[in-house]
């Protein structure tokens, strides 16, 4: 410091050369002590902020660390879980492979029985035979004595006939027993299939599950992986997901139509599995989003959110997709619609076609087909006021400043007249008046073979 201060001295003595004599002889050698003072308190300011910027610096290298310590222990514990699944799907496979053993013995067990069983009726067949010959006998000797030949020979046959029907019931019992095991051991087989094959897909979604605790939704998963081997195993959509035998409502991860892999939550039900694309429920998250937000996705799957344009688009874009909408207003009445829903890509602003099903909330969205997706900042449609998109807030398929929004400003309590209103989210039944909407959700699922495309939806 009293090193800077002296170079400080002789460049300030040297920014004044004397312009005459004695005026020369007069000034000192050394700079003014108010402009030491000032130079010495800018000095005195500037190493307070950096030793603020220091500290803050740690700071946020302590948090780094300690998130970095997060992630370690999370994968670890991850690693120990797909080793343990590991562990029990080997030990599985190879009481598989015991059973299918046991498996064959028992019917190699079950065709030798079958075939003694098929000699002893034959054999039973000649006794009968021979029954009817000693009958016929007789039948001759009835008006005469029979030697005593011949009766010890009809008692020996009789009884012989006796213990061959006790040895046939036997082995029809014994038939009977080894049936049932063999039912048995092949109910324990396919239970033991289901059960690895439900490991190898709970072990495929735990690796894809990325380690966090905001299950964001925005980005994709294969930009945090280099293992790109579990991809092909994926499901395409929560469909895939309820058909491998999974029932349970939560997270997985599916890869639909050569898109990359990503997170979605699937809802599911005693009829099947749909894929949840936008919840609202409290209001803790801002929908007046960019062009930009609205493709990639916002918010977290574990409370409000938007999934995004471009993965809606990658698990509806074929024309077997059904979208439902479920809503509660501000009076806890609730709102149910579904549409077959065709949907285009991005050059098309992510329009929409729709036809109705049967519903209580007809003609939500509108009756106008190729309906395209616009934001405030985002507006390419031709027949679209251009203010809708502004004047309701946040990003939608806005039809002719059409009568719903689900993704406007969340608005507590009652909305303030029709301009509050129609800028938060509402919707307008058919032929009722408009109402604001305190909850709502969006669910897509696969239509079945019978249902059919929508109606005047280009191929």
């Amino acid at each position: 410091m009293k090193l800077t201060l002296l170079l400080v001295f002789v460049a300030v003595a040297h920014g004044f050369p004397a312009t005459g004599g004695k005026e020369a002889e007069s000034r000192s050698p050394f700079a003014p002590l108010d402009d030491v003072r000032l130079l010495a308190s800018g000095l005195l300011q500037l190493g307070h902020s950096l030793k603020d910027f220091v500290q803050k610096t740690k700071g946020q290298i302590n948090d780094i660390f300690q998130k970095l310590n997060v992630f370690d222990r999370s994968f670890y514990q991850l690693a120990t879980l797909a080793s343990e699944i590991k562990e029990e799907e080997e030990q599985l496979k190879q009481t598989t492979v015991v059973l299918q053993a046991n498996n064959e013995e028992i019917k190699t067990l079950s065709h030798e029985i079958n075939t003694k069983v098929e000699d002893i009726i034959q054999e039973r067949s000649s006794l009968r035979s021979q029954m009817d010959v000693l009958e016929e006998k007789m039948s001759g000797l009835s008006q005469g004595l029979l030697s005593s030949d011949q009766l010890a020979e009809i008692s020996a046959l009789k009884e012989v006939i006796h213990t061959q029907e006790r040895s046939i019931t036997e082995l029809l019992k014994a038939v009977r027993e080894q049936t049932e095991q063999l039912s048995l051991q092949r109910t324990q087989i396919k239970s033991l299939e289901k059960k690895i094959s439900d490991s190898n897909l709970q072990e495929t979604s735990f690796r894809w599950v990325p380690h966090t605790e905001t299950h964001s939704v925005s980005g994709y998963l294969s930009e945090n992986s280099t293992d790109s081997s579990l991809e092909d195993d994926l499901p395409g959509h929560c469909g895939d997901v309820y058909a491998r035998g999974l029932r349970n409502s939560g997270l997985y991860t599916i890869k639909p139509n050569q898109s990359q892999p990503f997170l979605v939550y699937c809802e599911m039900t005693a009829d099947g599995a749909s894929t949840v694309i936008q919840r609202r429920q409290d209001g803790s998250l801002d929908f007046d989003q960019t062009w930009r937000s609205y493709e990639e996705g916002f918010g977290n799957c574990k409370g409000e959110f938007w999934l995004g344009l471009k993965k809606i688009y990658a698990i509806a874009r074929h024309n077997d997709t059904i979208v439902r909408i479920q809503a509660e207003d501000s009076k806890q009445g609730r709102h149910v619609v579904e549409y077959y829903l065709m949907m285009e890509d991005v050059s098309s602003d992510y329009a929409i076609h729709l036809r109705s099903t049967d519903t209580d909330l007809p003609h939500t969205v509108g009756n106008k087909t190729a309906i395209r997706f616009s934001t405030k900042d985002h507006i390419k449609d031709d027949h679209q006021d251009p203010s809708c998109p502004n004047d309701y807030t946040g990003g939608w398929w806005f039809s002719a400043c059409g009568d719903i929004n689900l993704n406007g400003r969340y608005t507590h309590g009652r909305p303030r007249g029709r301009t509050d209103r129609r800028k938060g989210v509402h919707g307008k039944p058919h032929g009722w008046s408009s109402f604001s909407l305190r909850s709502s959700q969006i669910t897509i699922r696969h239509a079945t073979s019978t249902q059919g495309p929508p109606h005047g939806t280009p191929e």
